[in-house]
């Protein structure tokens, strides 16, 4: 639950009335006390499409997929994404390399993507090909062209439900 008192604006008697109605005691709103503004419904990875957009794939087993990942394999799976379903492995090693936010090592990128892999196992609709494909000879990540739409709406709702997605590991307390 989620209470927000502008101190600035509200009244004394606003915010009591707003925590009494946040813990169902229906109180009675002072007259003064103006409507609230309608809230706008979160994305939810429901309002995905559960229909097949090519090998089993669907816009919520993206989401799924994006939702199971670690970090560091979902940021280069979206950089991927951001070219549009193809890239060099020379273009995705040097944009992680010194990046701000999620850095990772040039000689850590593969180990990094076995997340997706492994991921892919669990939560891939059966008989799919891999999602992420390695092109060893001409040194390219590809994604089917038409999986990479329904992989960017995923990635709509993940930006907009962090809460959703998997995060870092975290160091064991000793």
């Amino acid at each position: 639950m989620r209470l927000t008192i502008d101190t600035g604006t509200d009244t004394y008697e606003q915010a009591i009335a707003a925590v009494q109605a946040a813990y169902g005691l229906r109180p009675v709103a002072p007259a003064d006390w103006p409507e609230a503004p309608a809230l706008d419904p979160r994305p939810d990875p429901q309002d995905l499409s559960g229909d097949d957009i090519g090998d089993g794939w669907s816009e919520q087993a993206f989401f799924r997929m994006i939702a199971s990942v670690m970090p560091g394999a979902r940021a280069v799976l979206r950089r991927i994404i951001d070219l549009g379903g193809t890239a060099s492995f020379d273009e995705v090693q040097q944009y992680f390399a010194n990046h701000p936010a999620t850095p990772i090592a040039t000689a850590k990128i593969g180990g990094t993507l076995t997340s997706i892999k492994a991921v892919q196992r669990r939560v891939a609709p059966t008989g799919a090909s891999q999602l992420l494909q390695r092109d060893e000879r001409a040194r390219l990540y590809q994604i089917d062209r038409a999986l990479v739409e329904g992989l960017r709406r995923a990635f709509a709702i993940a930006d907009a439900r962090p809460d959703l997605l998997r995060g870092e590991p975290t160091a064991p307390v000793t």
